[in-house]
């Protein structure tokens, strides 16, 4: 790449840091995907399986995309955009760990108790989960904080949300995000991690439908922990732990990828719709100086 070439690259990710990061971040994750896609794990145009690592394949398929994209791409555009001083904002978001403890209970106990509520309306009751599952749950939960938690969330809140929130408002900001954070997960749907080959392309829009739900709440709890990044990631980890590992348990003859799918829409749907009421919209943003 010549100097004047790069040059008008570098001015271009100054002048619209979001859309450099979106584009970025989907471009190398979905480039990191492909072989897994195209994998017998996947529409089988290549001629081999992903092996099952930490026993599934979305170890070696999944992640080192995920780890890629989001995190890869808000350091590279925060450093291009904002420098040193803006990496640094970055980086202290990621370590906020000083927040009220009853902020990681709440996450800790709330969040599967919507999810199990928000499944009621499907007519099945819940069965308790054996002791076996229970023992598993702490574990699964700090691996899910790990990978799924640290692959995504420096991305997607750490960067994008509050350069959103700052232009459009909380409101705003969680809905433009929302579709964009949920759409970036739909080459999953060509491979086993959501069925295929029988999947109903209506899944994935309700896919993105509950992502965007989602974002109403976690742009909410954001904001009202000081912008914490770990308790952001502990709360998108539990999310994914209660529905890869308590709900199955406790809802045996749901389907464990569309049923789920329905109880997080009606969960992060009433918790949205109460936030935005009782908030008013401002989803805990500080209000705006008058003017």
């Amino acid at each position: 790449m010549n100097i004047r070439r790069r040059s008008a690259v570098l001015c271009g990710v100054r002048r619209h840091p979001l859309l450099a990061y979106f584009a970025l971040s989907y471009t190398v994750t979905w480039l990191a995907w492909l072989p897994y896609i195209l994998s017998r794990n996947g529409i089988g145009a290549l001629p081999f399986r992903v092996p099952d690592v930490l026993g599934s394949s979305q170890t070696l398929g999944i992640l080192p995309g995920a780890y890629l994209g989001p995190v890869l791409a808000a350091f590279v555009v925060t450093a291009v955009a904002d420098g040193r001083a803006g990496l640094r904002r970055w980086a202290a978001r990621l370590v906020r760990w000083r927040v009220s403890v009853r902020w990681y209970l709440a996450v800790l106990f709330a969040v599967p108790a919507v999810c199990v509520l928000a499944t009621l309306p499907l007519g099945v009751l819940p069965r308790v989960p054996s002791l076996g599952v229970l023992a598993a749950y702490l574990p699964l939960l700090v691996l899910q904080f790990l990978t799924t938690g640290v692959a995504e969330e420096p991305g997607w809140r750490d960067f994008a949300q509050p350069r959103l929130q700052a232009r459009y408002g909380p409101l705003a900001g969680s809905l433009i995000l929302g579709p964009l954070w949920g759409a970036w997960h739909l080459p999953l749907f060509l491979t086993e991690w959501a069925g295929w080959p029988d999947v109903d392309w209506a899944m994935a829009a309700e896919f993105i439908g509950g992502a965007v739900l989602l974002s109403v709440v976690m742009t909410w709890v954001f904001n009202r922990t000081g912008e914490s990044l770990p308790l952001i990631m502990l709360f998108h980890a539990n999310v994914n732990t209660v529905f890869s590992l308590l709900w199955a348990e406790m809802f045996p003859s749901l389907d464990a990828f569309a049923d789920s799918l329905h109880a997080l829409a009606i969960g992060a749907g009433a918790a949205a719709v109460i936030l935005v009421v009782t908030t008013r919209g401002r989803l805990g943003a500080p209000a705006r100086p008058a003017t």
